[in-house]
């Protein structure tokens, strides 16, 4: 009871800023639940008292603002939000679009207190300089600072969590929690949505940036990564200074990406940046299967060899070898124009329920792909391909997964800074050289020689296992049969919930394959010439 009041008086303050922004809390064509009404009924005076001071404030920015005045963690909820345009619709998604992740910086005092907390001794047992903080955002704030390896000075940037930041994050997530459980209780058109799933992946995305040994981790697997000579780096991790709390890198001495003057004065030919950061993060997701989830513009810098430098792997996005497969069984499909094999694949695999029509599904993927065909770069939109196909995940019962989300996202923030160095640049082009050795290697040749050599080795290893497998089986039948005797079963009511459970979630995993399957086909779709360039 206790812990319901303090939530209901958290979330009472926040209503009241977003009520003194002039926010709106629900989005337009959502049916507004009675709790929500009786909020907006009892925040009237505080809106219409605040009106003449939000006045001269674009209305389109009125909820970023509100959620940075409510500090670090409505800030990463907001950013969390602003991918999930089928939640809250495009008028407050572009709004959160432009939420800044800046805050004020915490004392020189304290970042002190966390780099010795962290690292032991003294601040000056492990950095000869230690500067004034450069950057400061809702979770974490970055120092420049030199330290001495080698008998060699090297400047270093150092990255400090904020204190209590832990306890603040904890704190407002259980607020979120208790919001989407009520949410989910009492306004059923809501639960489609699964509030509480979202609060959940928030939850599992924030305590993840909040150890920063992995994203040091994700530096250093993403720098295994990388081919020979490639135009795209990361900095270096020094591990001897970096621990839960704070992370020591290489120091990255170039111009920002989104400094175009700069670039250009400084000799760099911005048309092949672009090419770098397009063809950079395709391979790296198609590939690898492993991304840069948040390349924007503030996190690319270019050095004084032309080489994009990528910081901060905070947000780090992972596709499974099943669900690359996946992508590639689907690009096939679309650049090929064969809309029936693509969707086949869809119910082979189980990802579409099968009360829906394999020709109707073929349908709708030739809704979305016939009309890109013959059209050239600068007429399609990421964005607004991307809100056709969250349409469509509905229409056919499924439920995006969040880790795909992250693809969505960063395929149109990517999209965003490749074409901000070059308006003109063809989307198509730029992608035929990876997405036709993906699918090559995926579909071709040595695909299936591949795939027959795994199934060679798995043959090997089941046969090793062999025996233990037996023993086991063994021991299994044995407790079966204590089992029967003592009459243990499983009601119909337990097996229902069971099949539920399995069914939702084979939908969950499903809808975001296919929205980012189609998402990735229309940066593949010039490598068959389908696309006019």
């Amino acid at each position: 009871m206790a812990g319901a009041l303090l939530n209901s008086l958290r979330l009472a303050k926040a209503g009241v800023v977003l009520a003194s922004h002039s926010v709106r809390f629900v989005p337009k064509g959502v049916p507004e639940p009675l709790p929500f009404k009786l909020a907006r009924l009892a925040t009237l005076p505080i809106r219409v008292l605040s009106a003449p001071f939000q006045a001269h404030q674009p209305r389109d920015r009125r909820l970023s603002n509100a959620l940075a005045a409510l500090g670090p963690s409505y800030i990463k909820l907001g950013q969390f939000l602003a991918t999930r345009g089928d939640i809250i619709g495009p008028e407050l998604q572009g709004d959160l679009a432009q939420l800044q992740d800046r805050m004020p910086p915490f004392s020189m005092a304290e970042a002190r207190l966390a780099i010795e907390a962290s690292l032991g001794g003294r601040l000056e047992d492990h950095f000869v300089e230690f500067g004034p903080p450069v950057a400061a955002a809702s979770i974490a704030q970055v120092h420049k600072a030199v330290v001495v390896q080698d008998g060699e000075r090297r400047t270093v940037a150092v990255k400090i969590l904020r204190p209590g930041i832990e306890k603040r994050f904890r704190r407002d997530l259980d607020s979120y929690f208790f919001a989407a459980r009520t949410i989910e209780r009492w306004h059923e058109p809501a639960r489609r949505l699964r509030p509480l799933a979202v609060v959940e992946n928030l939850a599992r995305t924030t305590e993840l940036e909040m150890d920063l040994r992995l994203e040091a981790a994700a530096i250093s697997e993403m720098a295994e990564n990388l081919d020979p000579g490639e135009s795209f780096r990361v900095p270096t991790v020094d591990w001897r200074r970096t621990a839960r709390r704070v992370l020591t890198t290489e120091w990255i001495d170039g111009i920002p990406i989104g400094d175009k003057a700069a670039l250009q004065a400084a000799g760099h030919d911005i048309h092949a940046l672009g090419l770098t950061v397009i063809r950079t993060f395709l391979k790296h997701a198609m590939r690898d299967g492993f991304f840069h989830a948040d390349m924007h513009q503030g996190n690319l810098f270019v050095d004084r060899a032309g080489v994009v430098v990528a910081v901060d792997f905070g947000i780090m996005g992972r596709l499974g070898m099943r669900e690359r497969r996946f992508l590639a069984e689907i690009l096939h499909g679309l650049i090929t124009r064969d809309y029936r094999r693509a969707a086949e694949v869809h119910f082979w695999a189980g990802y579409v329920p099968p009360h829906h029509p394999v020709e109707v599904f073929a349908q709708a993927l030739r809704a979305i792909g016939e009309p890109i065909h013959g059209k050239t770069a600068d007429e399609i939109s990421m964005a607004d391909l991307l809100g056709q196909l969250f349409a469509y995940t509905d229409v056919f019962d499924m439920q995006t997964r969040p880790e795909l989300i992250l693809l969505q996202k960063s395929m149109v923030i990517v999209e965003g800074v490749a074409r901000s160095l070059n308006p003109s640049l063809n989307m198509w082009v730029a992608a035929e050289p990876i997405a036709k050795e993906w699918i090559e290697s995926n579909l071709g040749v040595m695909g299936r020689l591949r795939d027959a050599g795994d199934g060679a080795t798995m043959l090997a290893k089941l046969a090793a296992d062999l025996p233990v497998f037996l023993a086991n089986a063994e021991r299994a039948v044995a407790a079966l049969g204590v089992m029967a005797e003592n009459g243990v079963r499983l009601d119909e009511a337990t097996i229902a919930r069971l099949a539920e459970t399995r069914g939702r979630q084979g939908r969950w995993r499903t809808a975001a394959l296919w929205v980012a399957a189609l998402a990735l086909a229309v940066l593949a779709l010039g490598q068959a010439g389908l696309i006019t360039p």
